[in-house]
């Protein structure tokens, strides 16, 4: 959290409306965007992001600030979107670790993949939007918000091995989806 930010917050603690409407524009984007993969549904993205906000403005006189404000801020809309569809959270604890998932490298795409058609963008955009929640999820918050496997864990409330997990077998659900793309297309 930069220095501003912290600033920001600690005036939005104190009550100030300003500050906390600074922070809801700063964020307001990220948030929208997370619940919307998960529940695919604009009116109840939209819903969710006004109460994660909501959630936030009560409860930030007993934000610690030991966490980035946005990854609190993220787990407030992650435990909403589970509330609102409670398989998501069933599915991700359902993970177990595998063995080759511990020592995965953050990044998949290959040189040649970070410059996709506008095509396969479309393609790649749908079978992600195809993905179990639980996986969209991961997929949301770590290659769409940036998040390190860390804070993913932090925000799910999930172990580190079941996130690099379900990731593992996003990536491999999205590389088969690509690679039959190859073969019809290619």
């Amino acid at each position: 959290m930069s220095a501003t930010e912290k600033l920001i917050v600690a005036r939005a603690q104190q009550g100030d409306p300003a500050a906390f409407e600074a922070l809801v524009d700063m964020h307001a984007q990220y948030v929208y965007n997370l619940a919307l993969r998960v529940v695919q549904n604009p009116a109840e993205a939209e819903d969710l992001a006004q109460e994660a906000f909501l959630r936030a403005w009560r409860g930030l006189p007993a934000f610690r600030g030991q966490s980035k404000f946005s990854t609190w801020l993220y787990r407030i809309v992650t435990n909403l979107c589970y509330n609102h569809l409670p398989r998501i959270k069933r599915e991700l604890a359902s993970l177990v670790p595998d063995e080759e998932a511990i020592g995965l490298p953050d990044e998949y795409q290959s040189p040649e993949q970070s410059v996709l058609n506008a095509e396969l963008r479309t393609h790649l955009h749908n079978v992600i939007e195809g993905l179990p929640e639980s996986f969209r999820l991961l997929v949301t918050l770590r290659h769409l918000q940036g998040m390190s496997y860390k804070e993913i864990s932090k925000v799910t409330g999930m172990p580190l091995g079941t996130v690099k997990t379900g990731l593992y077998r996003a990536r491999q659900m999205l590389k088969i989806a690509l690679e039959n793309y190859e073969v019809k297309y290619g």
